[in-house]
């Protein structure tokens, strides 16, 4: 713009009485300041400008020589008008208001004629123009106020989202790493849930089939006539064997992959009544359906159980099995009229039975009780969801 403006002067200095030698040397003297101080404060490397008293220096001592020259020729008013473009980067409040009056004043004094007015007429159209220079040059400096302020606004957002982006990037990770550290945790927590069931699976069918026929052999040693005891031994260690290949392929009970859980509960229970004088019964309540088989795996496994028990600790003489089926839940309930004993006695580690049945129980969201008092019996009670067969699926 100084070079626009120069070039528009030099032909027109005879219009404003400034062509003599003195006023040319003046003008081009004043042409070379301005030059010079842009290069000083903005094109030099190293620039000093970024510093705001340096920006307070540069722009006041520009519109210093912007004034003189528009004073020597109007039409430097090309060059003073870039005063416009830099009152935006002035911090200072204060300067910059000094700044825009002065861009302004000859700008004003540009437009109507030159300095200074020789006339009431060329008086009145400069102050027209320079309050129309105010106004215009406030309103563009308080848009480009706005937009400067809607710039940092948005790099603020833009650097939030990156702090943003960043803390998703980290939780990610961290949500990838606590992903892997729950799978251990779940494999490990099934691990340890597979060995407990395997456990319970080998105490109620192996163990219990394993005690049964040890029985068996120590009663024929005092029998005058073992046949019947030795044989009875042969077919519990053969049924012992199967159900360990069986347990070995699927770990299903074996009474209930031919049977319904009723039959089998019935099966279960003439069978052991038969090794023990002891009178058993068994009713069953409600429309026999089938059953989701960990549910009917688990009220088999407990009948077991708690016949086990009974056998073994209750010298009860009369046992009352019940299956009891309704619309939410299926239950079991084992009653003898045995010795009891005091519930209030901490179950020790070595009584897997029990523990065993409350897994089981707890396994399939259901609850097991036991209801005893020393010399007035026992009673097993284990409540199940009753979940249908579609839902092995």
């Amino acid at each position: 713009m100084l070079v626009l403006a120069s070039a528009v002067a030099t032909p027109t200095a005879v219009l404003f009485g400034v062509d003599t030698p003195g006023w040319l040397l003046s003008q081009t003297c004043l042409v070379l300041a301005s030059a010079a101080w842009t290069w000083w404060w903005v094109l030099r490397p190293r620039r000093r400008q970024s510093a705001p008293a340096a920006q307070n220096i540069h722009f006041l001592g520009r519109m210093v020589l912007a004034f003189v020259l528009t004073w020597i020729n109007p039409f430097f008013g090309l060059y003073a008008w870039v005063g416009y473009l830099d009152l935006g980067d002035l911090r200072n409040q204060w300067v910059r208001r000094i700044g825009l009056i002065g861009v302004a004043f000859t700008l004003a004094g540009s437009q109507s004629g030159g300095f200074p007015p020789t006339s009431g007429v060329q008086w009145l159209v400069f102050v027209v123009l320079l309050v129309i220079n105010i106004g215009l040059a406030g309103l563009l400096h308080h848009l480009q106020l706005q937009n400067t302020r809607r710039a940092e606004e948005q790099r603020a957002v833009i650097a939030e989202l990156g702090r943003v982006n960043a803390d998703l990037e980290r939780a990610a990770t961290e949500n990838a790493a606590l992903h892997d550290t729950v799978l251990e945790q779940a494999r490990r927590a099934g691990v340890q849930d597979e060995r407990q069931r395997l456990a319970r699976e080998i105490h109620d069918t192996i163990a219990q089939s394993l005690a049964a026929t040890l029985v068996q052999l120590q009663a024929a040693q005092h029998d005058p006539d073992p046949g019947v005891r030795l044989a009875r031994a042969t077919d519990l260690v053969r049924s012992t064997l199967r159900e360990a290949r069986r347990s070995v392929m699927n770990l299903a009970p074996g009474p209930l992959t031919s049977t319904s859980l009723a039959e089998a509960v019935n099966a279960l229970v003439q069978e052991w009544s038969q090794e023990r004088p002891v009178q058993a019964d068994v009713t069953v309540v409600g429309e026999v359906r089938a059953l989701h088989p960990e549910v009917e795996a688990t009220v088999l496994r407990v009948a077991q159980e708690a016949l086990s028990n009974v056998g073994k600790h209750a010298r009860a003489r009369r046992v009352g099995v019940t299956l009891t089926y309704d619309d939410e839940q299926v239950a079991l309930d084992v009653r003898d009229d045995g010795i009891g004993f005091d519930p209030t006695t901490s179950v020790t580690d070595s009584s897997f039975g029990l523990r065993g049945m409350r897994q089981r129980a707890a396994r399939l969201a259901g609850t097991l009780d036991v209801e005893t008092a020393a010399e007035q019996g026992t009673a097993v009670s284990v409540h199940l969801p009753a979940l249908s067969r579609e839902g092995a699926a």
